[in-house]
């Protein structure tokens, strides 16, 4: 006979609670005003309203004045980057001339700057709400050791759900390329590299929290060579592709001059066109390159700062959604706008939604799809993350809508997310456990590494 106590045993590991508002993301897009959801094992284990009983929990968070979302799902970012936040000689040129610039800095990267910048850049990201993240380090100066293994290290320190990915260049200045010859190398090494890293860190059972793609640089960064065997080795070690394309006039007027071809047309020459891939900004495709792409899932991380700041153009958001191709969003490296906050991406990418077609044609709810749901399917990952549905990761924020900013904003909560603010999370959480609480990260470490950031800064940053 079952008696009260047996009733108040946990039964759940984590309950979040009376949310003004629970926006689930699910299939059915459920919104539930003072909805709860329940994480258990690392996963969802219930979602309901005020009506529907609730399970006793080990821990609950009271989420009253708040939004409640799945975790952000970052697709795009260059971790090492915020090791030459905001550069002076740097910051008027644009994409190529930044590149350049850049470069010799970046080749002094060794296993501490990778640490401690995946370290500092994950912690920002988790503070707006982030809870998976992609990572696409193309720079492996010689010598310079693991530089993946010690981004992989740091997210497991936080306990941050990330995508890792194998970057590389082979051209350099002399081949025709942007990137000095100590930051490149050869076609068998980088293979070789891709094939380890994904025997030695990538995780393929469900809601894992590490994962490795590979991930050529560009089509001005590699050799056609290279673009091929990565395709072919991806496929048989069942792993996805990424890389840039799309992203300038110069990089169309680049593949026209070298291959005779627009990147879209290299892209499917060198066997990418596939629902393996995903692409980083994607912003001059031709209205007929956007239906490809669709017909092909081919997904698209959406990077809409970076594109403004470096002058790159507005990418086709609303056309790609439509022809079928998952759109997830991305804050990139520090070319975007020197921050790290998807709320700050999904805000801009709503902002340019409206400038491209009109005040009725985006809002809040197509910047929160595309910023959890998009970024899952660009992912792999669709159903896993990106949702509040039993059965996927418990990866959640909540967001706090109160105070002088959110003053007045009554009648949708949404809406008023990423109109008013700006806004960080309350609380993130990854698989059941807390990775930001009431605004602080929980890991202790985080005064210990900006020290140690600052000090590598200033020898990356300096002179030549």
């Amino acid at each position: 006979m079952e008696t009260t106590a047996d009733l108040l045993v946990p039964s759940a590991d984590l309950l979040v609670h009376d949310a003004d508002l629970l926006a689930t993301v699910d299939d059915g897009r459920r919104e539930i005003a003072g909805g709860w959801v329940a994480v258990t094992g690392g996963v969802v284990s219930g979602v309901g309203g005020p009506g529907d009983p609730r399970p006793v929990a080990a821990r609950t968070v009271d989420a009253r004045g708040c939004l409640v979302t799945p975790g952000l799902v970052n697709t795009h970012h260059h971790l090492y980057q915020n090791l030459t936040r905001s550069f002076a000689p740097a910051l008027t040129g644009g994409l190529f001339e930044w590149l350049v610039t850049l470069y010799p800095l970046w080749a002094r990267l060794d296993e501490e700057a990778a640490y401690v910048s995946a370290y500092v850049g994950l912690t920002e990201l988790a503070l707006a709400g982030c809870t998976t993240s992609t990572d696409h380090l193309y720079v492996h100066p010689r010598g310079a050791g693991d530089l993946i293994g010690a981004e992989v290290r740091a997210a497991q320190d936080l306990g941050v759900r990330s995508h890792f990915t194998r970057g590389s260049m082979s051209l350099s200045v002399k081949d025709g390329g942007l990137p000095p010859d100590s930051v490149v190398q050869d076609d068998d090494e980088v293979l070789a590299e891709s094939q380890r890293l994904v025997d030695a860190h990538h995780d393929r059972s469900p809601h894992a929290l590490t994962r490795i793609a590979l991930a050529p640089c560009s089509p001005f960064s590699v050799s056609t060579e290279l673009m091929t065997r990565t395709a072919e080795l991806a496929e048989r070690l069942d792993v996805r592709l990424h890389t840039h394309l799309a992203e300038t006039q110069d990089e169309d007027a680049f593949c026209l001059e070298r291959f005779g071809r627009r990147p879209v047309d290299y892209l499917a020459d060198v066997g990418w066109m596939s629902d393996r891939v995903w692409l980083a900004h994607v912003v001059w495709p031709s209205a007929e390159e956007v239906t490809r792409l669709g017909a092909a899932r081919v997904g698209a991380a959406h990077c809409p700062s970076s594109n403004m700041v470096l002058g790159s153009g507005l990418s086709p958001v609303a056309e790609l959604r439509a022809a079928g191709a998952p759109v997830g969003l991305g804050v990139d490296g520090s070319a975007s706008a020197d921050a790290a906050s998807l709320w700050l991406e999904a805000r801009t990418a709503m902002l340019q939604g409206k400038l491209r077609h009109g005040a009725g044609s985006f809002g809040a709810r197509d910047a929160l799809e595309i910023a959890t749901r998009g970024g899952a399917a660009c992912l792999g990952r669709t159903g896993e993350i990106g949702e509040l549905s039993v059965g996927a990761c418990g990866d959640l924020a909540v967001w706090p809508l109160t105070g002088p900013a959110f003053a007045g904003a009554l009648s949708d909560p949404v809406e008023a997310w990423l109109r008013c603010g700006p806004v960080a999370a309350r609380h993130t959480v990854v698989g059941g456990r807390f990775v930001v609480e009431d605004g602080v990260p929980v890991h202790p470490g985080l005064d210990e590494q900006l020290a140690v950031h600052r000090r590598v800064s200033e020898r990356i940053q300096a002179p030549l």
